[in-house]
């Protein structure tokens, strides 16, 4: 119920329909100044969340520090990786899979891996049965690559049950806890999501070591281009980091991080 209750939220506040109820708003008043005003302030903060440098600076706030992989100084026995995006969509046909939009928390995996800062991956996240009956879910997937890479088979552990962040902590605790009992783990996910991420696998007795991936902030250098012209790119990234914002606070409101 909280799976499709927190999809029902997702959309009513997600800036496009805060945009779209405003404008409706104004557009179908009677009254002339509240149009006026309604209108005013759906144009103000559509003009300012299409603003690179502004949506950039919202991300160097929000995201954690990057981390050298040279710079993890234990051995890890777990390196988490959370699904989302890990594999883009492809033809059912299809004999190889495509990079997803947040691919780079599974690379980022395979390079510690490779660097003997982790002993294993555990990828953990939902695939659709439809897709799953053709080969195509996505930790499948992804878990292929990586031994096509050169992980070995025994050296990936899959969790295929979790739908959300809460239930990626409490799912990957009950493997950790009959399988890997006091393992170290390393929690590897996009930087903007790690706030949430991190909290929610400590309440789920899972104190793991934050190394974040998929970064969206960085250097911006203030020119005409970032600060004045509206970008789509920029409106896109402040919807992802808008909808992490309204997640993180309705996990704190439930108690779940």
């Amino acid at each position: 119920m909280f799976y499709f209750l927190s999809k029902a939220l997702d959309f009513l506040v997600m800036p496009f329909s805060i945009f779209f109820i405003l404008c409706a708003w104004g557009l179908l008043s009677n009254n002339s100044r509240r149009r006026k005003v309604l209108l005013t302030i759906s144009f103000c903060c559509l003009v300012l969340t299409s603003n690179s440098y502004l949506v950039n600076k919202m991300f160097n706030w929000w995201e954690f520090e990057y981390v050298n992989i040279d710079n993890v100084e234990k051995e890890y026995d777990i390196g988490i990786v959370l699904s989302g995006g890990l594999i883009g969509v492809s033809p059912l046909t299809s004999d190889h899979p495509s990079i997803g939009s947040h691919s780079d928390r599974f690379v980022q995996a395979y390079l510690l891996y490779k660097a003997g800062k982790i002993k294993k991956i555990l990828l953990s996240g939902f695939s659709p049965e439809f897709l799953t009956v053709h080969n195509k879910g996505e930790i499948g997937q992804a878990a292929n690559l990586l031994i096509k890479w050169g992980v070995k088979p025994e050296d990936i552990i899959l969790e295929t049950k979790a739908k959300n962040t809460r239930e990626n902590a409490i799912y990957t605790s009950r493997i950790l806890q009959s399988k890997l009992p006091s393992s170290r783990c390393l929690l590897i996910t996009s930087s903007f999501h790690m706030k949430r991420a991190i909290a929610c696998f400590a309440k789920a007795g899972i104190k793991a070591e934050p190394f974040p991936a998929d970064f969206y902030g960085g250097g911006r250098i203030l020119n005409f281009d970032n600060l004045i012209v509206p970008k789509p790119d920029a409106l896109a990234n402040f919807d992802l980091l808008w909808h992490e914002w309204i997640g993180y606070l309705i996990y704190k409101l439930m108690g779940y991080c």
